[in-house]
């Protein structure tokens, strides 16, 4: 049987009911649920880039409920029911030290959202430091996860202002 790769990246998804379909992407601090209904043998996955936002009253996860909605809606188009959907979720790593803490917000959004909604997630691979490559065959559910060793781990630095004060123009 010939194998087809769908490959998202930030902001996208991909729905399948086709036994052949692997769905990958590789993921930093973003997040990636994995949801399927093993009863229609259909499912999908999303590539969530940030689950919430900045609005002005102060944090919204709108982004996040809008991503996994528009997932549920595409499996249950193909045939899927939502009492029958299970998840796995991966990613929300820290790739840069001393930045924000987004990778720990968004794997706190989808385990929340998934503990609301009330679907079971039989795994997850959430936090720590290093990038994920993921392959997701939706028709079964079965994940395989790459840690990615290989990616560089880069250190936040602050700018200094210069010690001497004054416009230091350097011609060259």
């Amino acid at each position: 049987m010939t194998t087809s790769r769908i490959h998202i990246t930030q902001g996208e998804q991909a729905v399948a009911s086709d036994p052949s379909v692997v769905i990958t992407t590789l993921l930093g601090s973003c997040v990636s649920c994995c949801l399927w209904d093993p009863v229609a043998g259909v499912g999908g996955m999303n590539h969530m880039l940030l689950t919430t936002s900045a609005g002005d009253d102060g944090a919204s996860n709108l982004v996040g409920i809008n991503a996994m909605e528009l997932l549920i809606n595409e499996i249950l188009k193909k045939g899927g029911h939502r009492e029958n959907l299970r998840a796995k979720a991966f990613g929300g790593a820290q790739m840069v030290a001393g930045l924000s803490e987004i990778g720990k917000q968004n794997s706190a959004f989808i385990l929340d959202f998934l503990d609301q909604e009330g679907i079971a997630c039989d795994g997850h691979s959430l936090g720590g430091e290093t990038a994920r490559h993921l392959m997701f065959w939706p028709a079964t559910g079965r994940v395989m996860q790459k840690v990615r060793t290989d990616a560089v781990r880069e250190d936040a630095t602050l700018v200094q202002a210069p010690s001497t004060p004054g416009n230091e123009l350097e011609l060259f």
